[in-house]
C-alpha cells in the first residue's frame, strides 16, 4: 500500500481549510491543518510534510515570515510551499521566492 503524501494546510479560516482538506483527501493526499503560526510550527516539529499550503495573512506571524523561517531550516528547506492569499497584489509573493 502506498503512503498518502502529507500536506500541511496553514489557514486561519476554518471553512476554507476544510474545503481544501476535502479536496486533498479526495485526490489521495493526507491533509494536516494548522490555524496560526504557532500551531503550524508545532505541526512541522511533529513531522515534515511533503507539501505546505500556506496562507499569507495569519494571526501571529505572517505566512511570509513562516516561509522564510522554513526555507532557512535544513529540515524544511526543500519542502514545496504554495502561498495562498486573497490579496490583490499577489505578484509580491513571487518576487520574494
Amino acid at each position: 500500500m502506498r503512503t498518502m503524501p502529507a500536506v500541511l494546510v496553514v489557514e486561519d479560516e476554518s471553512a476554507i481549510a476544510e474545503l481544501i482538506a476535502v479536496n486533498l483527501r479526495h485526490n489521495g493526499f493526507r491533509p494536516r491543518w494548522a490555524m496560526d503560526s504557532d500551531s503550524a510550527q508545532r505541526e512541522i516539529d511533529a513531522g515534515v510534510p511533503d507539501l505546505i499550503l500556506l496562507d499569507w495573512m495569519l494571526p501571529g506571524e505572517s505566512g511570509l515570515t513562516l516561509a522564510k523561517r522554513w526555507r532557512a531550516d535544513s529540515r524544511t528547506k526543500d519542502v514545496p510551499i504554495i502561498m495562498l492569499t486573497a490579496r490583490r497584489n499577489c505578484w509580491l509573493v513571487c518576487a520574494l521566492f
